[in-house]
């Protein structure tokens, strides 16, 4: 299940002082607007997460706070996305409701605080500060890793593990299996020593789930003739994908290739 690490801290925080109802999506028939195990937790006067939006939305948070008043909580309920909801997905949504409070967070850390997709970002410049902000709400956990010293921020979203490593490329070694890694550091030496560490741990393990470098054609020319005279063959060269973000989208403004950047490991991480 995706679940959004920053929705979880968010939902655990309000419910240390006040009770929730948890309204989980179990099962879609047909098209629906959110998937098995989407969730949002309903507070009196806040709400976290969302399973879907709409006139579906609206009922069950109107129903949920009728429960936290004291009226009953009916549950588990079926929801046909017709006409009478005013939503033409044309599916079926069906949704468990539990009235939960603090006493519940650790058995909730369990189910909905699981760990987003492993992801390595390369770099603490203007495109890697940007790029966090864009995958803060995405299903990601972030290890971003940069050589110099003082250059991450004092706040990081919740899901962000910074790490210094110099030198820098020795971090690839330690990162989990699976991890995506994004290379976008001050240097281009640092940039081809981790791209060749990359490689090197593929060939050896092959378990990085996909590696990206910030780079025109051009670069990634040059890098690649540097490889194949570190010793690396055209065929390995392959595991990298240069330039990154997605066809089309010719803005250089960091954010604009935050965006860009985000969009794809959305797409090759499958989220």
């Amino acid at each position: 299940m995706n679940t959004f690490v920053a929705d979880s801290t968010a939902f655990f925080a309000q419910l240390a002082s006040a009770p929730a109802v948890l309204v989980t999506v179990t099962q879609v028939d047909g098209s629906g607007p959110r998937e098995p195990g989407a969730w949002m937790a309903v507070f009196a006067h806040d709400q976290v997460g969302t399973v879907g939006g709409g006139h579906l939305e609206w009922q069950l948070l109107a129903h949920a706070r009728a429960a936290l008043n004291g009226a009953p909580l009916q549950t588990p309920q079926r929801h046909a996305l017709g006409p009478s909801l005013g939503q033409c997905c044309g599916g079926v949504v069906h949704v468990a409701l539990a009235q939960v409070t603090a006493d519940d967070v650790p058995v909730l850390a369990q189910r909905l605080g699981g760990h987003g997709k492993p992801l390595a970002l390369f770099g603490g410049g203007h495109v890697g500060k940007a790029l966090v902000q864009a995958l803060a709400p995405l299903p990601f956990e972030l290890t971003w890793v940069d050589s110099r010293d003082g250059i991450f921020p004092a706040q990081v979203p919740p899901q962000v593990t910074c790490e210094h490593s110099d030198p820098v490329h020795l971090a690839v070694n330690d990162l989990a299996p699976g991890s995506a890694v994004l290379i976008m550091s001050f240097s281009h030496a640092e940039d081809l020593d981790v791209v060749a560490q990359c490689l090197l741990r593929q060939r050896q393990r092959h378990d990085l789930g996909w590696v990206g470098l910030i780079g025109s054609k051009t670069k990634w020319a040059s890098f690649r003739h540097r490889l194949v005279a570190r010793g690396f063959t055209e065929a390995e060269c392959e595991w990298v994908t240069c330039p990154i973000g997605l066809p089309g989208i010719a803005g250089k403004q960091p954010a604009v290739i935050a965006a860009s950047v985000a969009a794809q490991l959305l797409l090759v991480c499958g989220c």
